[in-house]
C-alpha cells in the first residue's frame, strides 16, 4: 500500500507540474467560468479577474482550481444553482457568488459538492442565496474563511449556510453566517471539526446536529439565533471553548441536548440565553469549566438523564441554577461555584461548609405552571423555597452539591 500511495503521488506531482494556467474576463478569449472549465485540463488554474459573470449551473467535473481576483461577482440571476462540484481534488477560491435560485422542491445552492473528496472551499463571499455552500456525501474537505450572509425571515423558505449531509471528515473554520435558518448544519456526517465559526442572527439555530458521532466543535460564537444550538440523536461529541450569547425567547436555549450519549462539554460560556442548556435523554457527559452566567435558567433537565458529571462549573447570576422535572436523581454536581450559595466556610479552605441545593422549589413549580413566573422575587417564594430546602419533598433529596465553591473557579 506504501509503495503505490508513492506512485499515485508521484503521478499527481507530475500531473500538477504541467498544469496550465487560464484566464477568464470580458477582453479574454475564455469570457466565462463555464466556458475556462470545459477548455480546462485536470489540475490547470483558472484564474477569473474582476467583474460580474452571469452563470448559473455551473459544473466542475475536473481536479482544477478556479482562484477569483479582488472578488468577481459570479450573478445566479436567481435561476437555480450556481457551482455544483463533482470531482475530487477541487479547490474554489475567492468568489462573490449571488443571486442563488429559491426552490420549494430542491435545495439550489451558492456551491454544491457532490459525491466528491479532497476539496477546498475558502475565501468565499456569499449573498442574496438560498443554501450557502452544501456538501452532499463528500469526505475529506475543508470549509474555510467564508462569509454567508443570507435574508431568510421565515424557515419555511431559507435554507442553511453551511449544511453537510453524509459528509464525514470535514473541517469548517473561520467562517462567518448570518440571517439563513441554520448558521451550519449536520446530518449523518461524522469526525468533522467546526472551529473558530461565528454564527449570528439565524431564524433557527446557529449549530444543528442530528445523528452525527465523533464531531468536535470549539472556539465557536453562537449568538442571538432563533433557538440557540441543538445538538440531537448523536455521540462522542466534544463541545470545547464555545460562546452562547443572547439565545432569547420562548423557545430558546444557549444549547438543546436530545439523546447525546458519552460526550464533554467543556471550557463554554452560556451568558444571557433563556435556557443555557436544556437537556433530555442525555447521558454520561462531562460538564467542566463552564460558565453559565445571566440565563433565565443555566441548565434545565427535562429528564431520562443519567450518570452525567457538572463539576467545576461557575453559575453566576442566574434566575434559577438548575431546574428538575422529576424527584428522582443519578446525576453528580460537585466543586461548582454557586453565586447563590449562602453557606459558610469556617476553615477557610475554599470549600462551603454546608452542602448547596441548587434545585429549588420554585423552579419546580414554574417547570408546572409557568404563569407563576410573575412571583419572582418575592417574599412568597423565599419562604416555600426555605421549606423545601429544609425538608424535601418535590425536589430530588440527593441533588447536593457537597463541596460548594466559595470563589469564583479560574482556569
Amino acid at each position: 500500500m506504501k509503495k503505490w500511495g508513492v506512485i499515485l503521488g508521484t503521478v499527481f506531482w507530475a500531473m500538477s507540474a504541467h498544469a496550465q494556467h487560464i484566464e477568464v474576463c470580458d477582453t479574454c478569449p475564455i469570457a466565462t467560468v463555464t466556458e475556462a472549465i470545459k477548455k480546462a485540463q485536470r489540475f490547470d488554474t483558472i484564474t477569473v479577474q474582476p467583474g460580474t459573470y452571469k452563470e448559473h449551473n455551473i459544473k466542475i467535473d475536473k481536479p482544477l482550481t478556479i482562484k477569483g481576483k479582488n472578488y468577481p461577482v459570479i450573478d445566479g440571476e436567481l435561476k437555480g444553482e450556481v457551482f455544483t462540484i463533482v470531482s475530487d481534488s477541487v479547490t474554489v477560491d475567492g468568489l462573490y457568488i449571488i443571486n442563488v435560485g429559491t426552490s420549494y422542491t430542491e435545495d439550489y445552492a451558492a456551491l454544491r459538492v457532490k459525491n466528491s473528496k479532497h476539496f477546498v472551499i475558502q475565501n468565499l463571499v456569499l449573498e442574496k442565496l438560498f443554501f450557502g455552500i452544501y456538501l452532499e456525501k463528500s469526505n475529506y474537505g475543508k470549509v474555510y474563511h467564508n462569509k454567508v450572509i443570507g435574508d431568510a425571515t421565515e424557515e419555511y423558505n431559507s435554507g442553511n449556510g453551511i449544511q453537510l449531509w453524509y459528509s464525514n471528515h470535514i473541517d469548517i473554520e473561520h467562517n462567518f453566517i448570518e440571517h439563513v435558518r441554520d448558521g451550519i448544519y449536520l446530518e449523518f456526517s461524522d469526525n468533522c471539526l467546526i472551529k473558530n465559526n461565528i454564527s449570528a442572527n439565524n431564524v433557527r439555530y446557529g449549530l444543528h446536529f442530528m445523528f452525527s458521532n465523533t464531531d468536535t466543535y470549539q472556539d465557536n460564537t453562537f449568538e442571538n439565533n432563533g433557538a440557540g444550538v441543538a445538538v440531537m440523536f448523536s455521540k462522542r461529541i466534544k463541545m470545547f471553548n464555545n460562546t452562547f450569547k443572547e439565545n432569547w425567547g420562548t423557545a430558546s436555549y444557549g444549547m438543546l441536548l436530545k439523546e447525546i450519549n458519552d460526550s464533554e462539554i467543556i471550557g463554554n460560556t452560556f451568558e444571557e440565553n433563556t435556557i443555557g442548556i436544556n437537556i433530555e435523554g442525555s447521558n454520561r457527559i462531562v460538564y467542566k469549566n463552564n460558565n453559565f452566567i445571566k440565563n433565565g435558567w443555566a441548565i434545565k433537565v427535562r429528564g431520562a438523564c443519567y450518570t452525567n458529571a457538572f463539576t467545576a462549573n461557575n453559575f453566576l447570576y442566574n434566575s434559577f441554577d438548575v431546574a428538575y422535572n422529576s424527584n428522582v436523581n443519578d446525576n453528580v454536581f460537585d466543586k461548582n461555584y454557586w453565586s447563590n450559595y449562602t453557606g459558610y466556610d469556617l476553615n477557610k479552605d475554599g470549600i462551603g461548609d454546608v452542602p448547596y441545593r441548587p434545585v429549588k422549589l420554585y423552579s419546580y413549580i414554574v417547570n408546572r405552571t409557568p404563569e407563576t413566573i410573575i412571583l419572582l422575587r418575592s417574599m412568597f417564594i423565599d419562604i416555600i423555597d426555605f421549606s423545601e430546602k429544609v425538608s424535601p419533598v418535590f425536589t430530588p433529596d440527593n441533588l447536593l452539591d457537597n463541596n460548594p465553591q466559595t470563589k469564583r473557579i479560574t482556569w
